[in-house]
């Protein structure tokens, strides 16, 4: 089932048939424009020439859709990915009502809501479903050969704890409003750019953000928010988009009455947002920006850079790909890092065939082959069916999930509160 589709996500999770789940989808939502960009997204996958999809959509649209959602059921699962200030009460409904979720991020946009998301953590373990997050960049390649790398005391030895102005961990992502998803360009909702209900940037990237930072520094296992996690200090600045580019983006002719933030001609995006964090004695600075567009052949980009007490361990955009690079702490060490590097590469055959170490004088470069580049958009068939594999064994889900979950989410809307603070100061 899908619920109240409003982000394009809900129809990625459709992109590629995923074995063992059902053809046919009911939807659930109110009869507005987000469930036609929906309804033709999905339409869009089934009659592509190249392995089209075969999905089947039972919709059933109306101002009653929640309800009837709650009563017909007639699945075991459901996504929601949508407005984000209500998608907390659409978790818990579900899952209080014995379905297993897939819900994209954010969860929550506000530290008055980590209740509701606890309690619904709380229904998920009482009834042995599973309570996913569509943490993509998680199966990002670079990314999962970082953390193998972190993992590894002879490539990276053990995490430098760093201070506010140089981090054991430095995350920033850069995103942009105008581009293209599935082959077409991209229509965003009106509500999008609105603050109350989908949040600043620290509340939707900065949720990838922070995941990123305890799986890569924590894996496999917990940081408890009251013990393990502080926000020391964060700060948001708008991406100003004038009335043309906003009509690019949503399709509108003007910014809608009562959109938070115009001012004069321009809208001022709630886009960009930095925060420096504490995870268990280590710094993290946490940075999510927008801009308008990318360069021609560019796009998204992310950047890791982590510190440790053998090597710094970097994903960097590079030629519009992000590439893995391991620089030596002590330069004298750089054949050591190298020959483990290669042993690490040499492991990884059977799980990522062809990647390989190069050596370039000053760091150890993780060469890549293109057929493990999947893209972002790919990056949801993975996501899809590791949820798949957990639905089948939900007792099996580590149970640092559950605790990291509510950390990051504990950071994000933390970070939030006292960026916004900062902004209302005289």
């Amino acid at each position: 089932m899908t619920l109240s589709p409003g982000h394009f996500h809900a129809a990625l999770v459709h992109k590629q048939m995923v074995p063992g789940v059902h053809p046919r989808v009911h939807v659930y939502a109110p009869l507005d424009g987000d469930l036609l960009a929906h309804l033709t997204r999905i339409a869009g996958f089934n009659s592509r020439p190249d392995t089209p999809t075969a999905w089947e959509l039972d919709v059933r649209a109306g101002g009653d859709f929640l309800c009837r959602f709650l009563q017909e059921q007639p699945g075991n699962t459901v996504v929601i990915a949508g407005r984000n200030r209500p998608k907390i009460d659409l978790i818990l409904a579900a899952l209080s009502n014995g379905l297993h979720v897939l819900a994209d991020k954010p969860w929550v946009i506000d530290a008055a809501d980590l209740p509701k998301l606890e309690e619904a953590l709380q229904q998920a373990d009482l009834r042995d479903l599973v309570a996913w997050d569509m943490m993509t960049e998680r199966h990002e390649v670079t990314t999962a050969l970082q953390r193998e790398l972190l993992r590894d005391p002879d490539v990276f030895g053990v995490p430098l704890a760093g201070t506010p102005d140089e981090p054991g961990l430095v995350l920033e992502s850069v995103h942009y409003l105008k581009k293209t998803v599935a082959g077409t360009p991209l229509i965003r909702p009106a509500w999008w750019f609105d603050t109350v209900e989908a949040g600043p940037a620290l509340a939707d990237v900065g949720t990838h953000l922070a995941d990123l930072a305890l799986w890569l520094l924590f894996p496999d296992r917990a940081v408890d928010h009251n013990r393990g996690a502080e926000v020391l200090d964060a700060s948001a600045w708008p991406t100003p988009l004038d009335r043309q580019e906003f009509a690019a983006v949503t399709g509108l002719p003007d910014f809608p009455p009562g959109l938070p933030n115009v001012s004069g001609d321009r809208l001022l995006y709630a886009g960009n947002g930095t925060a420096m964090v504490r995870l268990r004695g280590v710094h993290v600075r946490l940075t999510a920006l927008w801009d308008y567009e990318a360069q021609p052949g560019c796009g998204d980009t992310h950047e890791a850079v982590a510190r440790g007490t053998v090597s710094r361990v970097e994903v960097r955009p590079d030629g519009g790909q992000p590439e893995l690079s391991v620089v030596a702490a002590d330069p004298g060490r750089h054949a050591e890092v190298m020959a483990a590097v290669e042993r690490r590469c040499n492991e990884w055959q059977g799980m990522f065939p062809g990647v390989a170490a190069r050596d370039l004088g000053d760091r150890v470069r993780v060469e890549v082959p293109d057929h493990l580049r999947v893209g972002h958009e790919a990056h949801f068939a993975a996501m899809v069916g590791e949820f798949a594999r957990h639905f089948r064994n939900p007792r099996q889900v580590p149970a640092c999930e559950g605790v990291n979950l509510l950390t990051k989410y504990f950071l994000t809307t933390r970070a939030i509160e006292i960026a916004r603070v900062k902004q209302v100061r005289p």
